[in-house]
């Protein structure tokens, strides 16, 4: 894996490549300002990049990346600080995006950690084990007939859904999504193939997407 010395000579490629070939041109039109249409929330597992995996330049996608991918409910409350609902306001309200896309991944470690009771739970303050516990209905609904592989990919896929609802909760994303100028996605990669599923809302379940050319 990189480590500091690497990634800054990965650094010196990404300048060479954008300020000294191509005279900063990717970035003349963003210096001032951004207006990404697509808000994509994601996994912090360094295995998952939503800009590497979409092939997004740069300016495109406004990402916000937590454990398990995780959108909280809304609590417009002052006693906590709150930096996933922050960037949703953000993205939302300030930056108007046109699509908020919650992406999930196979092997999530924190949903696994969820699953398996294997939380801080006897920690007296953690802070994974209370951001964890947002998706903890998910438990409740895992067919009894499933493997332990088919039960993690249950719950990674329950969790963005999970998410989906609860960003349902923030008035601003409800009002936008029912005058049609704000849509939800629900995406699920997969670490094993590469494959991505899309939420099929109708039929309440991920699709895998076509890959065809």
């Amino acid at each position: 894996m990189a480590e500091i010395e690497k990634l800054l000579e990965g650094y010196k490629v990404f300048y060479e490549k954008n300020f000294v070939l191509n005279d900063g041109d990717a970035f003349k039109d963003i210096q001032t300002s951004q207006s990404p249409k697509t808000l994509i929330i994601a996994c912090c597992d360094s295995r998952v990049d939503p800009v590497i995996l979409t092939n997004a330049k740069i300016g495109d996608i406004f990402v916000i990346r937590n454990i398990a991918n995780l959108v909280p409910p809304y609590q417009p409350m002052w006693d906590s600080n709150h930096g996933t609902s922050a960037a949703i306001e953000f993205a939302v309200n300030h930056l108007k995006v046109k699509h908020i896309v919650v992406m999930g991944h196979s092997n999530c470690g924190g949903i696994k950690a969820l699953v398996d009771d294997d939380i801080d739970i006897n920690k007296e303050f953690s802070f994974i084990t209370d951001w964890i516990r947002i998706a903890k209905k998910i438990k409740e609904d895992i067919p009894k007939d499933l493997t332990n592989e088919e039960k993690y990919i249950f719950c990674e896929q329950a969790g963005i859904k999970v998410s989906l609802k609860n960003l349902m909760t923030f008035p601003f994303v409800k009002e936008k999504t029912q005058n049609k100028t704000l849509k939800l996605h629900g995406w699920y990669f997969s670490l094993k193939d590469g494959s991505l599923s899309t939420l099929n809302k109708e039929a309440d379940k991920f699709e895998k997407t076509d890959i065809s050319l």
